[in-house]
Formats: structure tokens, C-alpha cells, sequence
């Protein structure tokens, strides 16, 4: 076993060991020189760098400057002359001349900026804050392409590929020099391309004078304008403050005037724009931006205009076109895949002329010459009243729509229209009026119509219903009296027809026309004056009784439509003494119509013609054949009568012995066809029509058993 030391033994040795020295305490002073040391080798660095770059106005940087910027920005750039980039003495000084930025490859313009010379100082300190202000700036000869790509998800003006489009920005300017300065603005969205070219800007110590004036022309949607404007007060853009804008348009007869306060020149986003337009006709205005309407007047307007995104909001709309007003707002969205357009619209009073373009007339011939000849100016042929106006279908797939339009009173001289509502809603071609409803003659008209403008031709729906509307009312513009006059009317108009025009629609159209006279009274001489019934005409005459009313049991009005061709099923009025029939009808084609009405006396009646009245003519020149053959072989008949007997004979020959049959008023009051019509014992009517349009020649009646 080794031997181990004792304790007292490693004591003494642990006491016989020598002392570490501790540590000097650290020199502050060579701390310090240390950062000093740092601090100078940094301050003459820059130094002379800053020397270095004053004295060579860094000319040296061109070819780093023009790879740099290029490696950043995916794109080529150039500097063909002098180039200078050095701290002047602290603010960054920069000039370049026959600088040029590409554009991207799918832009019309090569370059986004190409300028003969570019001579500016910046603040350092506010690139560090992303503010960008810029001391002074000289261009000359500069000309800038803004262009957006098709798709609107990229723009000549942010540089990073894989950044999201940004809106344009411009610095803050302190004073500034522009010398021939253009600029190229380029949407493919809105189909618009600009061209401006400015004048002469000289500012100093932030003030560049009364006006920043442009002008410049351009397309927008293959529409040619040009532009005139100006930045009222300029001084307070380049200080970033707000600048009165001045802008006048003109485009295919329309001028368009802009006012509005910018927080900076390019800068619209959000902010109100006072706007004005007037012009001959406003569907040229509103063709510029794709959108197609029929034909107006003359039209003036004002609004309020706000751009948000893709979107131009235009408020507190009001104005005028033809003798009519207009007011309300209207949004239009210029995203994929159409224009859409949403709008509530009033008008106070709508003249009837202001209507014409609808339906395919032209306004201004109305007002001049009436609507037969705007028929004829359409195509249509003489006497025609319906147009043969295209409604411009080619259009109405390039844009959506969602309408809701509400007029007060519409002005008309014939029948009384009050309380317009109308809701027009247009989804890739599918054009729907529904609903569209109104007033008239105190009687509510409902209806729903549909246009599709995808099949080629077009093809219509219409129906059309006619609320209990009291005739007096319906009727007083047609010389209808309303004392004694208590009768009513209800219908319904159900039609389905292939064309592009109005007329080409109701021309091969196929559907129903019915028109129900419930129980009432109507002004006697109307009455008897239709039926021809002179003996009792005349005894009212005498007896001054001319607004004694005729009681009308039930009444029904209706006509079967094939291939435009309506023929009356049934024409069947019952009254108190007579029951009124009728036959034949007419054509939309044509416009011709050959109609007749007899009336059957329930009751003994002397001095009666019994002969039918004829309706003849055109839709727009109608003619009344009161003398109709039936009547002059009558009086044949009688002059006979009183050769071979006795003159008092000849009146025979004008006797109605009243057998008239009464008609069951349920199948009238349902608006059956003739087929259904029963007389009032239950007897299948064989004298009201049978609904084809065939020619008006109804039987004649025997008299006395002899004729």
C-alpha cells in the first residue's frame, strides 16, 4: 500500500504556495479611442466617399446605376448621355440624359419613360420613410406610357413582378420645371387610350404659377375625343395638398365637363367629381362606354361622380332630355365578364314623345310630323304605323343591367297614365320587363314582357293584363263623356312573336286578345250611334233624352291571334234592347283591319237600318262604313215595297221584330272563345265569329221573314 500524506502535511504545503496577482483594472480611455478609432474610419469612409463622388460627380455609377435599377425592376434601362449621382452636399443629386425605362413586352409603347434630360435633388432622409420627396425637378423632353395589361392584373408602372398592380403614386415636388411633357394613359378594361401633352410648368419655392394647362386626344371604345384641362391651383399638388381640376371632353356630339378638388395630379381614387353632360342625343354618350339604349332627344345632366376601383358611381343625377326630367343614381361596373349597370331612376313627367325611341320611332319625327311618318322613316310601308326600327339587338350581350325607373305622370293627349313603375333587368341578351306597371284611366295596367335577344330572331313574350278600368275615363280623349257613363273594362294581352323590330314581333306573333265589359251603363248616343238604331235615336233626340244610359248586361271583346292574323272570337256586347256582334279582325302585318258590327234589337223597333257598320282601313287611318251595302239594299227593298203597294209600305223594309237572342253573361264575363258562347236559354251561338281572321261579312238578318 502507498503511503498517504498526512493532513497536516497537505496543510503546510497548501500555505507554502505562491499567490496568483490579480488582474489591473480595465482603461477606460482605451475603451473610448477604441470607438473613436470606429467612429473616424466610418465619418472619413463616407467622407470620402462623399468626396469621391463630389468630385467625379459620380459619373463613374452610369453602368452599376443602369444594372442595379434593371436587376430591381425586371426591366431595361438606359442612359445614353451625362449621368451624375452624388450627395450635393447632402440632399442626393441626380441628372441623367437619354435616360429610358422599358415597358413591359405586352404594353404599345416601348419604353415607360424616355426623357431628354432628368435633373433632380432628393431628401435622403425621406427615402428611409417611404415619403419620396424630391427638392427640385427639371425635365425636358419627357414622355411617359401608363398602361395597364388586359387582364388588369399588372401595370407599366410597378416594377416588381410578382407585386400586385399598385395605383400610380407621385412624389412630393417642392419646385419644378416641365418642358414637353406627354403622357400616355392605357386601360384595355375600359378600352380608353389617351394622349396629353402639357405645357410649359415653371414652379418655384413650391409655387408653379395660376394653371398646369393640358389638351390631347384619344379613343374610348373606338369612340374618338379629345380633351382640354387644367390644375387650377398646381401649387398646393406639389406640396401634396389639394388641387381644383378642370377637365372639358368631347366625344361622338357630347360634351362632358369635370370638375373636382384631387389630393394629388393623378390621383382620383374615391374622390367626388362634380360632372356635366349635354348633347343631341344620349345614347351616343352612353354607346362610348358599351352600353346601348335607344335613341333620346336632346339631353342635358349633371351629377356627382365617384371612382372606386372598377366601379363609376354617378349621384344626385338630375336633367332632362326632350320635354321630359330625370333623376336618381346609377352605378357602372366595368369588371368581366360585361359592363353591368344599376340604376334607380325617376321622372317626374315623361312626354309621350320622349317614349318613341323604345319602341323604334324616332323622337324628333315625332314632334315634327307624328308617328306614321317615323314609321315610314324606319321602313315601314305607307299608312303602316308600327316601326320597322331595328332595336339594335347586337348590343345588348356586351352588357348586364339591373333597372328600376318610376315615372309620375306620363303626358299624353288621348289616355290619362299616371304611377309608371318599371323594373328592367338584362342578363346576356335576356332583356326583362317585369314587373312594369302603371295607371290609367284609373285602372291598374300589370305586365310582364321578356325580349330574348340570344335567338336570333329575337323572340318576344307579352302579357299584358288591364285592371277594372272605368271607360268614361279610358275613353274621354276619344269623345266619351263620363256623366251617365258608368261601365267598366278589364283584358288581358298574352302574345309570343319571332323579330327585331316591333313590328316584325306582333307580325308573326300567335296568342290571345280579350277584353271583358262587366255589368254597367254607358252614354246613350255612343251606343245607339254604333248599333245604328235610328228610331230609337231618334226618339231621344226629340225627347231631349240624349244622355239617358244604355244598361250593358255583359260584354266581351276578344280576338285569337295566328301569325299576327287576330280574328275577333268572340265580338259579343249584350245590353238591355240589343245584342251587338261582331266579326272579321285584323292583321299586325299589314296594319289592316276589316271589321263589322251589327246590332240584333231584343224588342220591336221602327225605323231600325239593321246593317252593319264596317271598320276598315289602317291602324293609323282607320275608316267608319256606316252606309253599308246591306243598308242600300234595304232601302232598294222599301222604294220596291212602296211602288207595288204603298209608300207607308217602305218603311217594312227598316222594321227590326226584335228577336235578338240575350247571351249567357258567364261565358262572356270569362272571356271564353266564340265556341263556348251560349245565348241565355243555353243554345250554342252560331253568330259570333270563329276566331280565324276572316273577312267581316256577317249573315244577314231576315226582316219580316221576307229578306
Amino acid at each position: 500500500m502507498s503511503e498517504q500524506p498526512s493532513s497536516s502535511e497537505v496543510d503546510r504545503a497548501t500555505t507554502e504556495a505562491p499567490a496568483q496577482p490579480a488582474p489591473p483594472p480595465a482603461d477606460p480611455r482605451k475603451r473610448w479611442r477604441l470607438v473613436g478609432n470606429i467612429v473616424l474610419g466610418v465619418v472619413v469612409s463616407i467622407f470620402a466617399v462623399w468626396l469621391i463622388l463630389y468630385v467625379t460627380k459620380g459619373r463613374f455609377l452610369k453602368g452599376p446605376f443602369e444594372r442595379t435599377v434593371a436587376a430591381m425592376t425586371d426591366r431595361k434601362v438606359v442612359v445614353r448621355g451625362d449621368f451624375q449621382l452624388y450627395f450635393a452636399p447632402f440632399d442626393i443629386k441626380f441628372l441623367a440624359e437619354g435616360l429610358s425605362i422599358a415597358n413591359p413586352s405586352w404594353a404599345s409603347r416601348p419604353y415607360l419613360l424616355a426623357a431628354r434630360r432628368i435633373d433632380t435633388r432628393i431628401a435622403p432622409l425621406s427615402l428611409l420613410f417611404g415619403k419620396r420627396r424630391l427638392r427640385w425637378l427639371d425635365l425636358d423632353g419627357a414622355a411617359f406610357a401608363l398602361e395597364w395589361n388586359r387582364d388588369h392584373s399588372a401595370n407599366s408602372w410597378t416594377f416588381a413582378s410578382e407585386s400586385k398592380a399598385e395605383p400610380l403614386d407621385l412624389p412630393v415636388i417642392d419646385r419644378a420645371t416641365l418642358q414637353a411633357t406627354a403622357l400616355r394613359y392605357r386601360d384595355p378594361r375600359l378600352q380608353l387610350l389617351a394622349d396629353l401633352d402639357f405645357a410649359t410648368i415653371t414652379s418655384k419655392d413650391a409655387r408653379i404659377g395660376d394653371a398646369v394647362r393640358f389638351s390631347g386626344d384619344g379613343r374610348i371604345r373606338e369612340t374618338p375625343f379629345t380633351v382640354l384641362g387644367a390644375l387650377l391651383t398646381p401649387n398646393a399638388t406639389v406640396a401634396r395638398g389639394s388641387n381644383q381640376l378642370v377637365l372639358q371632353a368631347d366625344a361622338a356630339g357630347n360634351r362632358i365637363d369635370v370638375t373636382g378638388t384631387l389630393p394629388s395630379l393623378a390621383e382620383i381614387e374615391r374622390v367626388p367629381l362634380a360632372t356635366r353632360a349635354r348633347g343631341r342625343n344620349a345614347a351616343d354618350l352612353l354607346g362610348i362606354l358599351g352600353i346601348v339604349v335607344p335613341n333620346t332627344r336632346a339631353y342635358r345632366l349633371t351629377a356627382q361622380l365617384v371612382k372606386r376601383d372598377t366601379a363609376y358611381r354617378f349621384t344626385k343625377m338630375t336633367g332632362r332630355f326632350g320635354d321630359s326630367d330625370i333623376a336618381g343614381a346609377f352605378t357602372v361596373e366595368t369588371g368581366d365578364p360585361r359592363v353591368h349597370i344599376d340604376a334607380d331612376l325617376a321622372t317626374r313627367t315623361l312626354d309621350i314623345v320622349d317614349v318613341a325611341p323604345f319602341i323604334g320611332y324616332n323622337p324628333d319625327l315625332v314632334a315634327d310630323r307624328g308617328y306614321q311618318a317615323a314609321a315610314g322613316a324606319t321602313g315601314a310601308a305607307p299608312a303602316r304605323l308600327l316601326p320597322d326600327a331595328n332595336l339594335r339587338a347586337e348590343g345588348l350581350r356586351a352588357f348586364d343591367a339591373d333597372v328600376r325607373y318610376r315615372v309620375a305622370r306620363l303626358r299624353s293627349d288621348s289616355v290619362p297614365v299616371t304611377d309608371v313603375a318599371a323594373t328592367v333587368a338584362l342578363d346576356d341578351g335576356l332583356l326583362t320587363l317585369s314587373p312594369f306597371a302603371f295607371t290609367m284611366a284609373r285602372g291598374k295596367v300589370a305586365s310582364d314582357i321578356t325580349i330574348d335577344w340570344r335567338r336570333r330572331p329575337a323572340r318576344t313574350r307579352y302579357d299584358i293584363r288591364l285592371g277594372t278600368t272605368p271607360m268614361a275615363q279610358l275613353l274621354a280623349g276619344f269623345g266619351v263623356a263620363e256623366a251617365g257613363t258608368s261601365g267598366t273594362v278589364k283584358g288581358r294581352i298574352e302574345l309570343v312573336g319571332d323579330g327585331d323590330t316591333l313590328h316584325d314581333s306582333l307580325a308573326t306573333s300567335r296568342g290571345r286578345i280579350a277584353f271583358v265589359i262587366p255589368q254597367g251603363t254607358f252614354w246613350t248616343r255612343n251606343v245607339q250611334l254604333s248599333e245604328l238604331d235610328f228610331g230609337t235615336f231618334a226618339q231621344k233626340m226629340f225627347e231631349d233624352r240624349l244622355k239617358e244610359p244604355v244598361r250593358i248586361n255583359c260584354g266581351l271583346v276578344a280576338f285569337t291571334v295566328r301569325g299576327g292574323a287576330a280574328g275577333a272570337d268572340p265580338i259579343l256586347i249584350d245590353t238591355t234592347k240589343n245584342v251587338i256582334l261582331g266579326r272579321g279582325g285584323f292583321s299586325f302585318a299589314s296594319e289592316q283591319m276589316d271589321l263589322a258590327f251589327r246590332a240584333d234589337g231584343k224588342k220591336f223597333s221602327l225605323f231600325s237600318g239593321q246593317s252593319p257598320v264596317g271598320v276598315g282601313g289602317y291602324f293609323s287611318q282607320p275608316s267608319l262604313d256606316v252606309i253599308s251595302p246591306q243598308l242600300l239594299g234595304r232601302a232598294g227593298a222599301g222604294l220596291g215595297l212602296a211602288a207595288l203597294v204603298a209608300p207607308p209600305a217602305a218603311l217594312l223594309a227598316f222594321v227590326d221584330v226584335g228577336d235578338a237572342k240575350a247571351a249567357a253573361c258567364g261565358p262572356v264575363l270569362a272571356g271564353a272563345t266564340a265556341k263556348a258562347q251560349r245565348t241565355r236559354g243555353g243554345e250554342v251561338r252560331d253568330d259570333v265569329g270563329s276566331g280565324k281572321a276572316e273577312p267581316a261579312k256577317p249573315k244577314r238578318k231576315k226582316f219580316l221573314g221576307i229578306f
